[in-house]
């Protein structure tokens, strides 16, 4: 941030820390449990820890078998208690908060046994009442929780504690809502799956420990983010209650913190210094208030909102304005990969070489067409070489009624090819008896996990040839991280980059295409990412690196501040169509996606409402009326 260190968080109702990735963040956490654990051992006292589970706390529990077993942390006199459990489960089921701790704390470090305290998804329904008083009863006979480790769920919930819970509810059974259990869909392989309840430790159980700490990552978290720290309290936000807690502290990254005040707007807290990208985003900040363009801001306009030291150590608004209306005008191309024989000095992308090697990485195989099937239809209509690299079989994004369909549609189309009946007939029945006998969540037997993947790649196959790419140029990576048929991906791995490297060696890309979603500190686009950047930099010293750039785009999720776009290249109303023809070409995943997320729309509505969208806001900014835009961002590589 671009702010004066001693910066007053004025705004801001409960202590707040901000890091510049969840890893970080997550190694300090792990660090203050160790030391707590530590001075309860030094004390001959138990050390009472309040346990959260899912991608959140990941990364802490790392930390913290690396420090059991590189620096002896002993656990033996620590006591558990996990927060929240889905009820009712069947035993075993991957979706367990309780096999979780097991499999990323308890089973790596030398906790007792009879020191685990768990809630119950094998409860009969009867007892759950009685279960729950018992529970809270043993957390106070253990002498109250220490330190509570908690989430944060995108309307506010802490534990599965949803909106309208009281300030003093305790351990109990929830009824989850329905945007809760659309949340969790994806774990479950469809809403449908979604258990009904939760048994949680209520409000009043959590804001019993003596010190809380709650962590959130993620982009997706920053408006709820706002509501918790910087709003009232209210119990239509459950954390807000936490502001009244003595010892609460609120651990962020950069991205889930992209909302609260002095992160956002932090010429309205302290000075700050004023960069270019800065002064962007507070031109763009003041027209979105104004629902003015850029071009009729006046001085009084920067004065009475906060920024006129802007205006005092910069000069004259009108100076400021056309700066800053240039700037963003030079971020519009028709020509993505340069325009060539044409004076690129104010252009995104040079002119030359023409054509170019193009790579577009796809972390699934849909994201080309979803996040830039504009811009991939202008690059190959340019005559730019365009290879599109699919680095994971997007497999388990496939319904299991799919994979039977293909089948049956291979076993009736056998005679007329003249493969063996007896062959098709059995791999058929044999695929549909063990998905009829898996549970949701369940790894696929081998053959329906190529099957799956063979759907996705035929579809990506369709949608590259609608843009006119030769076979020869579409390239499926299969990163291992990603093959394991579950939702939870192995970690990232020397092969995995390896292979990434090998293709670029063998391509030589002027420019190369990427996801640029880095906020979750656990999803594929992000890990493909960081695959992408550790080959680049193997590479950097080769000679074609240094003609090289790469573009990021945004997945289907989120789109790029405008203050940080460096290309925006614009559609037509036809453009639009061909785009979504091209996103339509991925039939498994249209109508109802595996993994829709919270959002109800299909992937082709999401898009074209971003992509319009952003069009709307470049014309409010005093631009030309596109209907829409696809947007980018360079990434500069470090010499």
């Amino acid at each position: 941030m671009e702010v004066n260190e001693n910066i007053e968080k004025r705004y801001e109702k409960v202590p707040v820390s901000i890091f510049s990735d969840a890893e970080v963040a997550s190694s300090l956490v792990a660090k203050q449990i160790a030391e707590l654990i530590r001075q309860k051992q030094k004390e001959n006292k138990p050390c009472v820890l309040g346990l959260i589970a899912g991608s959140t706390g990941v990364n802490v529990y790392e930390n913290l078998v690396e420090m059991h077993q590189k620096e002896g942390l002993s656990f033996k006199n620590v006591i558990v208690f996990n927060v929240d459990e889905y009820y009712p489960l069947n035993e075993g089921d991957l979706q367990s908060h309780s096999l979780y701790l097991y499999e990323y704390l308890f089973n790596n470090v030398d906790i007792l046994p009879e020191n685990i305290h768990l809630l119950n998804s094998q409860w009969s329904k009867d007892e759950i009442s009685a279960r729950c008083a018992e529970y809270d009863k043993k957390i106070e006979e253990a002498g109250g929780i220490y330190l509570q480790l908690i989430g944060l769920d995108g309307r506010g919930q802490i534990g599965a504690n949803e909106p309208g819970s009281s300030l003093y509810s305790k351990t109990r059974l929830i009824t989850l809502d329905f945007a809760t259990r659309m949340g969790a869909a994806s774990n479950f392989y469809g809403e449908e799956n979604v258990p009904t309840y939760c048994i949680s430790m209520g409000v009043g159980t959590i804001m019993s420990a003596k010190r809380i700490i709650l962590m959130a990552w993620g982009e997706g978290k920053a408006r709820i983010i706002k509501k918790v720290v910087e709003g009232p309290v209210t119990e239509m936000v459950p954390a807000s209650y936490l502001q009244q807690h003595p010892n609460a502290n609120f651990i962020f990254d950069d991205a889930s913190a992209a909302e609260l005040t002095r992160v956002k707007t932090p010429w309205l807290i302290g000075s700050v210094r004023w960069s270019d990208r800065m002064i962007r985003r507070a031109v763009f900040w003041l027209c979105e208030k104004l629902d003015k363009p850029i071009l009729k801001l006046t001085e009084r306009d920067y004065n009475d909102n906060g920024i006129g030291d802007l205006i005092a150590e910069k000069g004259a608004a009108n100076k400021i304005n056309i700066k800053v209306f240039n700037d963003l005008q030079h971020t519009i191309t028709g020509w993505p990969g340069g325009k060539p024989n044409a004076d690129d000095s104010t252009r995104p992308e040079r002119a030359m070489p023409y054509p170019k090697r193009v790579v577009l990485f796809s972390p699934h195989p849909d994201d080309d067409v979803i996040s830039m099937g504009g811009t991939f239809s202008r690059l190959t209509e340019q005559g730019h070489i365009v290879h599109v690299a699919y680095q994971t079989s997007g497999n388990i994004a496939v319904f299991d009624d799919d994979a039977i369909r293909f089948l049956d549609f291979v076993r009736e189309t056998g005679d007329v090819f003249k493969l063996s009946h007896d062959l098709t007939e059995k791999t058929y029945q044999d695929a549909k008896t063990a998905l009829k006998n898996k549970r949701p969540g369940q790894v696929d037997p081998p053959q329906v996990k190529e099957i799956k993947g063979a759907i996705r790649r035929t579809e990506a196959r369709a949608a590259c040839r609608y843009f006119n790419v030769p076979e020869e140029r579409i390239h499926f990576l299969n990163m291992p991280f990603y093959e394991t048929g579950t939702v939870k991906k192995a970690p990232l791995g020397e092969a995995d980059i390896q292979i990434i490297v090998d293709l670029l060696q063998e391509i030589k890309p002027h420019q190369i295409y990427a996801a640029g979603d880095l906020a979750d500190p656990h999803g594929t686009h992000r890990v493909c990412f960081l695959a992408i950047l550790e080959a680049i930099k193997r590479l950097r010293k080769e000679d074609w690196m240094k003609d090289c750039r790469l573009w990021l785009y945004r997945g289907a999720w989120q789109e790029w501040d405008v203050s940080e776009v460096d290309m925006a290249v614009p559609l037509s109303p036809e453009e639009v169509k061909i785009k979504r023809m091209a996103i339509f070409k991925h039939q498994s995943q249209k109508d109802r996606p595996v993994f829709p997320g919270t959002d109800p729309r299909e992937f082709w509505q999401r898009a074209e409402e971003r992509n319009h969208a952003t069009a709307v806001m470049y014309d409010k900014l005093g631009m030309a009326e596109y209907q829409a835009m696809e947007l980018f961002v360079r990434y500069k590589f470090e010499d």
